[in-house]
């Protein structure tokens, strides 16, 4: 059997240190963009740097088309990820030998929701367990986004804090780091964002180290389940919520989810009144998004929280008056729809029912989008002990005795990882059959779809962004990259058509 990691109990308080770290991706959608940067800076508890930073470049394969909007941000091309790069196994090698270290918390700015969405894909495409790396042997993780947010609308002082060019709050990095002069040389390089996150932690703890203290401690799955299922109502930061009121408002839980790491909570800001008498059905039709959603049917005022995802929750005591009036938040209603829901006993049940209903239709649509590839089942379940330990078989093999393993795994989505494992990260190790193999797999990809697929997609908005006036003369250069690059993966029958 393979040992993952020994089992510390957390503590709470500060760890061992912290290590910063930032992705620039291909795209959007970690079922199938990739990581092309891993930047990240190892810290005390002081949030001193110790050692030197992480800086890595992880080649594409040719299998992945870049969304040309995305690098026309970070500006990294492909062909800086060939010359420059290395295979996501050397990555996740390197990752483990030099980065993982026992009681480590790792975070970023928005860090629970994108970046460690991308490194567990990361994981699972190569053979490694997903979610150890950030709880294993005292690790955990945190994320300063919430931390901003929740700052910014209860405890300002001491900050400055920066508006969109249309008027309204913004929490966006570069500008938080601008309007406080901070050195931020170079917005989206990875790096300079790991950077100017430290600077922003530190403004942050020096100027409100009582609520920065907290809000560490609360990274704690455990503290917060205990703050949300206490029935009382609590604070809420999240991004799901209104600039205008500071991403902040009081909830309360209304249900427990079903797989018991999480609860649905409540708005209440809004008379619960109005929902009392929905079936399933109609919660669920109010629950879904809607772009042309008419103005006489808000959004159900109703989230999940997810007591691992470190939401950032204090009890509602420290909503003092200076904050309920920067928030917005009327206390005296909020009181009012508390009772209310207490007067709906059923309204949990019914919101679950709607949850379901919902949950039953995502699959479909997921098939529909093609999303049910090998890749992009990380969430179709758990796997074995077995698994697990011919996973670390894989993993400690070398190149040599890639060429000759042929792992037998219980899952099938293990199975189906093994051609392209050895394809992206192996490719000289192919034999005929299988460079065949790949090469109809990576034409598939591309060009399934005709018109619709990733391949016609990807050149019709290069096309639409070199047209356009917006694009400075400074970046033509990328979108000539991104041509050459895109002619020179075209399957070899598609560029004969």
């Amino acid at each position: 059997m393979v040992v993952f990691c020994r089992q510390v109990r957390y503590t709470g308080g500060m760890a061992a240190g912290f290590f910063f770290y930032d992705l620039e991706t291909s795209g959007f959608d970690p079922k199938h963009a990739r990581i092309m940067q891993f930047a990240g800076q190892r810290t005390d508890d002081a949030l001193n740097p110790v050692g030197e930073p992480v800086n890595i470049l992880i080649r594409l394969t040719a299998d992945t088309l870049p969304d040309p909007d995305a690098i026309m941000v970070t500006g990294i091309t492909p062909q800086a990820t060939l010359a420059d790069g290395i295979t996501e196994a050397e990555f996740l090698r390197y990752f483990y030998e030099h980065v993982v270290k026992p009681d480590t918390i790792f975070l970023g700015y928005n860090s629970v929701r994108f970046d460690d969405e991308f490194m567990r894909y990361l994981h699972y495409r190569n053979y490694y367990d997903a979610y150890r790396w950030h709880w294993c042997d005292g690790c955990s993780r945190w994320d300063i986004l919430d931390v901003v947010r929740m700052t910014r609308a209860l405890r300002p002082d001491g900050i400055v804090w920066p508006f969109s060019p249309d008027g309204k709050p913004s929490n966006r990095l570069e500008l938080l780091t601008k309007v406080n002069k901070i050195d931020h040389f170079a917005a989206h390089d990875a790096l300079s964002d790991v950077s100017a996150t430290i600077a922003v932690t530190k403004l942050i703890r020096d100027k409100q180290p009582k609520l920065f203290q907290y809000l560490l401690d609360m990274r704690d799955k455990r503290k917060v389940a205990a703050l949300v299922q206490s029935g009382e109502p609590f604070a809420y930061s999240s991004g799901t919520y209104p600039s205008e009121h500071e991403k902040t408002t009081a909830v309360v839980k209304v249900a427990d989810l079903p797989n018991g790491q999480g609860a649905l909570v409540y708005n209440l800001r809004f008379d619960p009144a109005p929902l009392a008498a929905m079936t399933a059905e109609q919660l669920a039709d109010r629950w879904r998004w809607r772009k042309d959603r008419p103005a006489d049917q808000p959004p159900l005022p109703v989230k999940a929280v997810k007591f691992n995802k470190c939401p950032a929750v204090a009890p509602l005591s420290v909503v003092d008056i200076g904050s309920q009036k920067r928030i917005g938040l009327d206390l005296a209603a909020t009181q009012r729809h508390m009772q209310a829901l207490r007067n709906l006993p059923e309204f949990g049940a019914r919101l679950l029912a709607a949850m379901e209903i919902l949950d039953k239709e995502r699959p479909q649509m997921a098939l529909l989008a093609n999303e049910q590839a090998v890749d992009g089942q990380l969430y179709d379940g758990f796997l074995d002990e077995r698994d697990h330990d011919m996973m670390g078989v894989v993993r400690a093999s070398d190149a040599r005795e890639i060429g000759t393993l042929s792992p037998h795994f219980h899952d099938q989505r293990l199975s189906g990882l093994w051609p392209l494992y050895k394809a992206r990260n192996y490719p000289a190790l192919l034999s005929s059959e299988e460079r065949a193999a790949w090469d109809t797999f990576c034409a598939h990809r591309l060009l399934d779809g005709g018109s619709g697929s990733r391949m016609a997609k990807f050149f019709a908005r290069l096309q639409a962004l070199a047209a356009s006036p917006g694009v400075p003369a400074s970046k033509q250069y990328i979108l000539q990259e991104l041509q050459l690059y895109a002619e020179s993966i075209v399957p070899s029958d598609a560029s004969e058509a």
